[in-house]
């Protein structure tokens, strides 16, 4: 047989014959004095056997070992491995889709972060409607980042934190001043009289159980330079402020 012949026996492309005959896979065959390769019929049972362990989800190199005279592992062996991996892709897979369903079936629909968790989306539907304030669109970012580094159980404490302080009585309308000081600051200088306003307010906001112990509010931390780095200069020394004032009201 020629290369085509065997390729169109078998079902694949001469491309692929010729791959497997580069990774070894696949025996070269005697070549006619014209120079033809001449396949036999052994060509074609080896490389039907290829394409079933292909198809199953065998990489190459597993199907060198399934072929090899003296395999490492044998078929059984592989086709176990091949299965129990499978088994995990179903499992990951199933649980996505559960995830799905439930950002999905979540009241109120995702929001415009999302997706995020069903806590996060509750708190977010919980906080003010600030849609105009870009203060406020920053830092529902934020929370959406927070999350997304966080463990589970990191994630269930800040959202719970949160929560408690805009469920708090007079909760909601510190977050609507201290967004509405901060927006206002976004053309400001650094030294403008607001920007400790701005501060204190938002301070007032923000759980000190949030801040880990370590944070270097000063520092030349390249997180919190980047961070800064999204917002105005007053803006960012508000914020600045804020953190220190967070954090030195959370060691007395």
């Amino acid at each position: 047989m020629r290369i085509g012949e065997l390729a169109t026996a078998v079902g694949v492309t001469t491309r692929t014959v010729r791959h497997y005959h580069h990774l070894g896979l696949l025996p070269e065959p005697e070549r006619r004095t014209n120079g033809y390769r001449d396949y036999t019929l052994r060509h074609a049972v080896v490389l039907a056997r290829i394409r079933r362990l292909t198809e199953l989800g065998l990489g190459l190199a597993e199907v060198r070992d399934v072929l090899a005279d003296d395999a490492g592992k044998d078929l059984v062996e592989v086709l176990t491995e091949l299965d129990e991996d499978l088994a995990r892709q179903e499992a990951a897979v199933r649980d996505r889709r559960a995830r799905l369903r439930t950002l999905l079936e979540t009241e109120g629909g995702l929001t415009a972060e999302g997706p995020v968790s069903p806590e996060l989306a509750t708190l977010f539907r919980e906080m003010p409607d600030v849609s105009g304030s870009p203060m406020a669109a920053k830092d529902r970012e934020m929370l959406a980042l927070i999350e997304t580094t966080a463990t589970p159980e990191e994630r269930e404490r800040f959202t719970g934190l949160f929560s408690g302080v805009m469920g708090a009585p007079g909760g909601m309308e510190r977050a609507l001043d201290a967004y509405a000081l901060l927006d206002a600051l976004v053309d400001a200088a650094p030294g403008d009289p607001r920007v400790d306003e701005a501060a204190h307010a938002l301070a007032a906001c923000l759980p000190a159980a949030l801040l880990p112990d370590d944070v270097a509010v000063d520092q030349d931390d390249s997180f919190l330079r980047a961070f800064y780095a999204d917002f105005a200069p007053a803006q960012a020394e508000a914020i600045r402020r804020t953190l220190r004032i967070v954090m030195e009201g959370g060691r007395s």
